[in-house]
């Protein structure tokens, strides 16, 4: 099992019409090499991109004001919470969710992700408010194989390096032996997405190993383990910016959740992007790795020369 070495670059935030592809050249010339992975945080592109939402201006339905009110504070609040593991402190949250701007989230999640997605109890459908100021969030991309074959192509022209380039969410998937699954849309082949909540609420109670969701590779071939292998370790690397969720982000800066501003946010240390980078084995190592697997092959040849003997 291959080893890696993590490093999180500090940039300035990105705020809404970034060139992220810029940013990400000028962060990382001098500093990597090739076949390096270098890892870049979806809410970042999403917010480079525009791909946000103000939620203040959405007008809420019945059916998003009874999922704010009753579902998240009772349901969530008291019984999923509970079967989802979840810390003790967000419980509590969740059992003040807040009504009116909760119920225009969820409108913005009904329309966005859809019914079962709204039924989570937060970063539905990958509709995220964590990082961002105000009442915006960020929606999942739609183009993450674009962007990705974007950077790789012009990491390779401009820095004459062959990088492999992978989005990845803070969404976790869920793996169960070979199997891996997440409740967020669009991850990368070989993690199945569907369900929504069930999906979530089943990774969570049965305790599922659970990793950062890579959402697309570009620039090399890469196995669904490796991928979630490495997106875990550069999500652990990166840290949380201002806060793992909403709630963290405005008790960090001692203001109402709606009240953070850019200012606030341009004043955070942010790591959109780790590199990472194969440890290399040792001569020795690599020379018993070989005497094992060469050992291997002489008791398989052994117990079948047996069977037909």
């Amino acid at each position: 099992m291959a080893k890696y070495k993590a490093r999180a670059i500090v940039t300035k935030y990105w705020k809404p019409g970034e060139n992220y592809v810029e940013e990400i050249i000028k962060n990382v010339e001098g500093k990597v090499s090739d076949g390096d992975f270098i890892v870049i945080s979806e809410k970042a592109l999403s917010t480079a991109q525009n791909n946000i939402v103000d939620e203040s201006a959405v007008i809420p339905s019945l059916t998003a004001k009874v999922i704010s009110k009753f579902w998240m504070r009772i349901v969530w609040g008291h019984m999923l919470g509970r079967i989802c593991h979840l810390r003790e402190k967000l419980l509590l949250r969740l059992r003040e969710y807040p009504t009116e701007m909760g119920s225009r989230h969820k409108q913005v999640a009904l329309q966005y992700a859809g019914f079962l997605q709204a039924l989570m109890f937060g970063s539905e459908g990958a509709i995220d408010g964590s990082n961002l100021p105000y009442s915006y969030v960020s929606l999942a991309l739609d183009n993450a194989d674009e962007i990705a074959n974007r950077i790789s192509k012009t990491v390779w022209s401009r820095l004459n390096k062959k990088v492999c380039i992978i989005i990845v969410d803070t969404d976790k998937t869920y793996s169960f032996r070979n199997f891996h699954f997440t409740a967020r849309p669009k991850p990368m082949k070989g993690i199945h997405s569907f369900g929504g909540i069930l999906s979530y609420v089943a990774g969570r109670a049965f305790r599922f190993n659970r990793r950062a969701t890579p959402l697309t590779v570009a620039g090399c071939d890469l196995q669904t383990e490796e991928a979630l292998r490495i997106a875990s370790i550069a999500n652990k690397t990166r840290g949380y910016g201002s806060g793992r969720t909403v709630w963290d982000m405005a008790e960090k800066f001692n203001v109402r959740l709606t009240d953070v501003s850019w200012e606030m946010l341009a004043k955070v240390e942010h790591k959109p992007i780790v590199i990472l980078r194969r440890k290399r084995r040792h001569k020795r190592q690599q020379e018993q790795e070989s005497e094992l697997a060469q050992s291997e092959n002489n008791v398989r040849n052994t117990l079948i020369f047996s069977k037909f003997n």
